[in-house]
C-alpha cells in the first residue's frame, strides 16, 4: 500500500517539474516576436521613420521638465505639451495638420470664449454669476453638440469641437472656484501652442509623409491588381488540367482584395490631403475628391472581377474540351483590358494623360470574334430550345396524320352507313340485332385504336424524357461558360467608365500630355502590391 503511494507522488513530483520546465520555456509566439518586428519595419519602412520622429519629439517636448529655466517659467503645465505631441503627432502630415490645427483652434475659440463669460459674469453676484455660468454651459453644450451632427463638421472639425468642448468647461466651471484659472489657461494654451509646433516641424519638415501620395499610390496599385487578377482568372479558366495548388486562387483574389476595401481608405486619405499644403514642383491643387471617384468606379468594375473569378468555383462547370473552342477570343479580349488597365496605371504613375488608342481596334475585333464563336455553336447554347422546336414539329405532323386517318375511317364509315341504310331502311324497326352488332364493332375498333396510341405513347416516353435530360445537361453545362463570357462583355462596357474617370482626373491635375515618341519602357513605373497605408483608428473617428 505504502509502495503504491510512494510510486504516485514520484510521478506526479515528475509531472509538476516536466511542467515547471514547459512554463520557463519561452513559447513559440513569444520566439517569432523580433521576425514579426521585423516584418512589419520590411513593408513598410516609414514606420521607423515615423517611430523615430515621434520618440524626437517627446524627448524634445520633456526638456520643458528637465531644463530648469524652461520649468520655472512653464512648470507643471508643461505636461499638457507631452500629451499634445502623444495625441496629435500622427502617421501622415494631413493627419497631424488636421489634428494639430484642430486642436489649437478648438483651444483658441474655446479660451476666448470662456474668457468673454468671466468678464460678463465677474461684477454679478456669487448667485447670479453661478446661473449665469450654468446657463451658458447648458447653452454652449447643446448647440456644440448639435453641431457635431453637420455632415462636413463631423468629416472635418468633429475633434476641435470635442477639444473646444473640454476646454471651455473646464475653464468657464473652474474659474468659480479657483482665482488663478485665467492664469492657469494662458499657461495650458501656451504649452498646447509648443507640442503643436513640434508636431507640425516633424511632420511637415522632417522626413515628411503625404497622405496624398499615398492615395496616388493606392490607386495606382490598384489598377495594377484588377490587371493581374483578370489575367490570372483567364489563364486558369482555359488551363487543360485542372490545378489544385492555391496559389493562384491567392493571387487572384490579392489582386481585387484592396479595391473592395478601399472605400474608407481612400475617403481617409482624401480628407487629410484637403489638409496639406501644395508641396509639389508645379504646386498644383491636390485632385482627392476624384480620386475617390476613381475608387468608387474601380469598386465598380472590381465587382465585377469577383463574379468572373466565381465563375472558375461554381459546382456545375462547362467540359474544358468546351471551353477550349472560346479560348482564342476570350484571352484576347482579357488581355486587351489587361492593357487598358495597365495604361491607365501608367498614366497616374507618370502624371501624364492616357493614349488616344488606350481602346485599340484589337478589342473590338476580340469581341466580334467572340461574338461569331458563340454563333458558330448554336446547339451548345440553343439546343434545348431547338429540340423543343423539333418535338413540337413532331407532334403537329404527327397528329395531323392522325386527324387525316380518323377522318378517313369516318368517311368510310359514313359511306358503309349510308349505303346500308339504304337497303334496310324498310326494316330498321323491326330488325335491332343489326344495330347492337354496328355498336358493338363500333366499341371494338375504337378500343383497338386506344389501345394502339397509349402503346405508341409509352414507347415514345421514355425515349423523349432521354432525350429532354440529355438536352439539360448539356445546356446547364454551357450556362457557367455563357456567364463567363458575359462578364467579360461586361468588362468592356464598364472600363469605358473607369477610362472617363481617369482623363477627367489628368484635367484637373494638369497632367502632361501623352507624347507619341517616347520610349514605352521608360516610364513604366509599376508598384508590386498597393502602397502601405496606416490610419490612426483615433484621427479617422
Amino acid at each position: 500500500m505504502s509502495n503504491k503511494v510512494h510510486v504516485g507522488s514520484t510521478e506526479m513530483e515528475e509531472g509538476l517539474r516536466n511542467k515547471k520546465w514547459k512554463v520557463l520555456e519561452p513559447s513559440e509566439k513569444i520566439k517569432k516576436i523580433p521576425k514579426r518586428l521585423w516584418d512589419v519595419g520590411k513593408e513598410d519602412p516609414r514606420r521607423v521613420i515615423h517611430a523615430l520622429k515621434v520618440g524626437i519629439s517627446l524627448t524634445l517636448v520633456s526638456l520643458l521638465y528637465l531644463m530648469e529655466p524652461l520649468f520655472k517659467d512653464i512648470g507643471s503645465n508643461a505636461i499638457w505639451a507631452v500629451m499634445t505631441v502623444v495625441v496629435v503627432l500622427e502617421f501622415s502630415a494631413g493627419a497631424t495638420l488636421c489634428k494639430g490645427l484642430n486642436r489649437g483652434l478648438g483651444t483658441l475659440i474655446a479660451g476666448s470664449l470662456a474668457f468673454f463669460i468671466e468678464f460678463v459674469a465677474n461684477d454679478s453676484g456669487k448667485v447670479l454669476r453661478a446661473i449665469f455660468i450654468g446657463t451658458a454651459v447648458f447653452i454652449i453644450g447643446a448647440a456644440a453638440t448639435y453641431i457635431r451632427f453637420i455632415p462636413y463638421i463631423k468629416k472635418n472639425y468633429d475633434y476641435g469641437v470635442v477639444i473646444f468642448l473640454l476646454t471651455f468647461n473646464l475653464i468657464t466651471v473652474s474659474s468659480y472656484r479657483v482665482d488663478s484659472v485665467i492664469t492657469i489657461a494662458h499657461d495650458r494654451f501656451y504649452t498646447i501652442a509648443i507640442g503643436c509646433g513640434i508636431c507640425l516641424f516633424m511632420s511637415l519638415l522632417v522626413f515628411p509623409i503625404w497622405s496624398g501620395e499615398d492615395l496616388h499610390k493606392t490607386t495606382v496599385g490598384k489598377l495594377q491588381g484588377l490587371s493581374r487578377s483578370i489575367e490570372a482568372c483567364v489563364s486558369e479558366y482555359f488551363e487543360e488540367k485542372e490545378k489544385e495548388t492555391s496559389d493562384s486562387k491567392d493571387r487572384i483574389y490579392e489582386g481585387y482584395q484592396a479595391v473592395l476595401d478601399s472605400k474608407s481608405i481612400d475617403e481617409t486619405l482624401a480628407l487629410y490631403a484637403n489638409w496639406e499644403p501644395r508641396h509639389t514642383r508645379r504646386c498644383h491643387r491636390f485632385p482627392c475628391q476624384q480620386y475617390v471617384k476613381v475608387g468608387a468606379v474601380l469598386r465598380q468594375f472590381g465587382y465585377t472581377v469577383v463574379a468572373l473569378h466565381g465563375c472558375l468555383q461554381t459546382e456545375i462547370q462547362t467540359p474544358r474540351s468546351v471551353r477550349a473552342l472560346f479560348k482564342d477570343p476570350c484571352v484576347r479580349l482579357a488581355g486587351e483590358v489587361c492593357k487598358a488597365l495597365s495604361e491607365l496605371a501608367d498614366s497616374i504613375s507618370n502624371h501624364r494623360h492616357c493614349s488616344p488608342e488606350i481602346l485599340s481596334d484589337h478589342l473590338h475585333v476580340a469581341l466580334q470574334d467572340l461574338n461569331s464563336a458563340i454563333k458558330s455553336q448554336p446547339k451548345l447554347f440553343l439546343g434545348s430550345n431547338l429540340h423543343r422546336h423539333n418535338n413540337k414539329h413532331q407532334n403537329a405532323v404527327s397528329q395531323r396524320n392522325r386527324a387525316n386517318d380518323v377522318s378517313n375511317k369516318t368517311t368510310e364509315t359514313g359511306s358503309r352507313q349510308g349505303q346500308s341504310g339504304a337497303v334496310s331502311l324498310s326494316s330498321f324497326r323491326t330488325d335491332t340485332s343489326a344495330l347492337m352488332e354496328y355498336r358493338r364493332s363500333f366499341k371494338n375498333n375504337n378500343r383497338s385504336e386506344t389501345t394502339s396510341a397509349a402503346g405508341e405513347r409509352r414507347m415514345l416516353r421514355p425515349q423523349l424524357s432521354k432525350i429532354a435530360v440529355m438536352t439539360s445537361l448539356e445546356f446547364s453545362e454551357a450556362l457557367p461558360f455563357a456567364a463567363f463570357a458575359s462578364l467579360l462583355v461586361e468588362m468592356v462596357a464598364r472600363l469605358d467608365n473607369v477610362i472617363e474617370e481617369v482623363e477627367e482626373l489628368g484635367r484637373i491635375a494638369c497632367f502632361k500630355e501623352y507624347d507619341n515618341t517616347r520610349d514605352p519602357t521608360a516610364d513604366d513605373v509599376r508598384c508590386e502590391k498597393p502602397a502601405n497605408v496606416v490610419i490612426s483608428v483615433g484621427a479617422a473617428e
